[in-house]
């Protein structure tokens, strides 16, 4: 509940055996109110950030990007993509598998990565508001295929307000 976020939509993906096995963020950017280049070729798309968690880690800025050279038909833009892989960046060093970094800190007494008692309650809190919300309107999850991108709705609902997920 805060000023800067009012109006913005969050939409989350959650499911078992989808295509891919993945955790990642993806942040689209509101398009400018003036474009400068509005007619001169190229779909201009929003800059968007991705943060991939897992399987592996990166963070990618996609931005638009005027093409190098002059062209008489005018700008050329086309999405580019900044990139920071973690795996390229540290191939070849050991890298702790899922569990093995918490074992390890439960064994020094290190917390840092633990949840405590009142997180888990703020989250039941949010998920019985969802529970709650699903019983009053007498909804339920909806159900999909397995290895694919989960169900129709989901698609349907971004395209509802003009955004897609990032299913590739």
């Amino acid at each position: 509940d805060n000023w800067r976020w009012q109006g913005v939509p969050f939409y989350l993906r959650t499911g078992k055996r989808m295509a891919t096995r993945r955790s990642e963020i993806a942040i689209q950017f509101k398009a400018v109110p003036h474009s400068m280049f509005a007619g001169r070729g190229g779909l201009l798309q929003p800059n968007m950030l991705i943060i991939r968690l897992q399987p592996e880690e990166y963070i990618q800025l996609l931005v638009m990007a005027k093409e190098p050279g002059l062209d008489r038909e005018g700008v050329r833009l086309r999405e580019v993509p900044l990139n920071l892989s973690m795996d390229a960046e540290f191939a070849g060093s050991r890298r702790r598998i899922a569990y093995e970094r918490l074992l390890l800190d439960l064994i020094e007494g290190d917390q840092t990565l633990f949840v405590r008692r009142d997180e888990v309650e703020a989250q039941w809190t949010w998920i019985d508001a969802i529970r709650e919300g699903w019983k009053a309107n007498a909804m339920k999850p909806k159900s999909y295929a397995s290895g694919s991108w989960g169900p129709s709705a989901a698609i349907a609902l971004t395209e509802r307000d003009g955004v897609t997920w990032q299913d590739d």
